[in-house]
Formats: C-alpha cells, sequence, structure tokens
C-alpha cells in the first residue's frame, strides 16, 4: 500500500506512521530524511538542493519531487510506503500527482488526522522530556500521559522542555501553513480528497483527539 499521511504537528502523526511502519512492513518516508540523505550522499539533487538551503531559500520543486521518486523506488519501498512531510501545499500536491502518474506509481491511501489548532499547539506546547529516557511519554494537556507533577510518570525522573517545543512564533507559523484550506497544506490534502473517488484513492479521516490506541485502531481498521 502507498500512503500519504497529513496531519498538524501536535497530532500524533509521526507516531502513527512508525506503528504503520512495524505493522504492514512499509517504508515510513519523511520528506527532510529525504533532503539528508542526498545532501550527504552527495547525490546530484543532494548538491543543488544543498545550494539552496545554504542560502536559507526553499528548496523548487523541480528538485524535491524526483528526490521523493528516487526514494520510493528504492527496495524498502516495493510493500509499500508512507510519506509523511509532503506536499506541504496546493501547487505541491497537483505536481506530485502528476508525477507520480508520469512514473506509474499508485496512491492507494490519503489519511488525514483531524485535530483542532489550540488542542494542536497545546500538545506541542505541554510535551515534557524525562531526564532518563526520551521516549517516557508526558505530557501536562494530555490526562492519559500527564506527569507526576514535575516527575516523570514512568519512572520519576525529572522532566524538561525543549526549547522550540515552547517557542509560540514558530508554532503558529507552521500551524498557519498547515491549516490554510486555501493554498496550504490542507489544501494539498484536500486536492487528493476531490478527486479520491475517480482515481480510485481511498480518503480516510481521523479523530486525533482520541487516545494513542483508539486513533491506531480507528486507522487499522479503516486500511
Amino acid at each position: 500500500m502507498n500512503i500519504l499521511f497529513f496531519g498538524p504537528n501536535g497530532s500524533g502523526k509521526g507516531t502513527q506512521g512508525a506503528i504503520l511502519k512495524d505493522k504492514y512492513n512499509i517504508a515510513h518516508i519523511e520528506s527532510g530524511a529525504i533532503f539528508r540523505d542526498n545532501i550527504k550522499g552527495g547525490t546530484d539533487l543532494g548538491k543543488k538542493a544543498k545550494a539552496y538551503i545554504d542560502k536559507g531559500d526553499l528548496v523548487p520543486d523541480e528538485i524535491t519531487i524526483p528526490m521523493i521518486l528516487d526514494r520510493i523506488k528504492q527496495d524498502d519501498c516495493k510493500k509499500g510506503w508512507l510519506l509523511d512531510g509532503f506536499p506541504r501545499n496546493k501547487v505541491q500536491a497537483e505536481k506530485l500527482d502528476a508525477s507520480l502518474k508520469e512514473a506509474g506509481i499508485k496512491l492507494n491511501y490519503v489519511i488525514e488526522l483531524i485535530l483542532d489548532r489550540q488542542i494542536a499547539k497545546n500538545r506541542i506546547m505541554g510535551r515534557r522530556l524525562c531526564e532518563n529516557d526520551n521516549n517516557h511519554p508526558n505530557n501536562i494537556y494530555i490526562d492519559a500521559i500527564k506527569p507526576n507533577g514535575d516527575k516523570c510518570r514512568v519512572c520519576g525522573g525529572a522532566l524538561t522542555k525543549r526549547n522550540d517545543d515552547q517557542d509560540e512564533v514558530a508554532i503558529d507559523k507552521r500551524h498557519s501553513i498547515y491549516y490554510d484550506t486555501n493554498t496550504g497544506t490542507l489544501a494539498s490534502a484536500y486536492y487528493f480528497r476531490d478527486l479520491a473517488a475517480k482515481a480510485g484513492i481511498k480518503y480516510i479521516t481521523l479523530a486525533g483527539e482520541k487516545d494513542l490506541k483508539s486513533v491506531t485502531n480507528e486507522l487499522v481498521s479503516k486500511l
């Protein structure tokens, strides 16, 4: 199965993607990792992308999309792939759709994890890191994983905050791009939603405010 996965920062999209990767043995592809791998590997596309990144400019779609196509043609994607973090706007959605069709690659599912913007922001700002294990889940805004005061709910270790989790300006900027239904990331999701029936794509929506297990169960039941 080949999947596009949409969801705002703070929705748990990355966690759900990792679960699907393990359950269905498909490749979980994150757009940022594609840039890093190409730059580190010194590919022609990586060199072109680095020239833009070094200047602080956005990498053009004409470079990004070929990178993505190259990635999903690799051996570990033969059983399927899940693309996370791209497209980020409607124009990219249109270009990716055209490129996939030209390459003869079938998109099977588009998943949209729906979450209220303020809840998504709270989840980001509520994350706490355990000094003993960063994988111990602690979040002051999620009842199921609320810490014990300033101590880890799992082991009692001291908790800290990530600086970027507390940067409201940066969070609002990312969310403004995501929640834009005219030209932003949600617009790109809706592009695929609107062509789903005629293109043979199954468009799945999930209620992101539910607990992790409930979201996973709902997602698996719809695939």
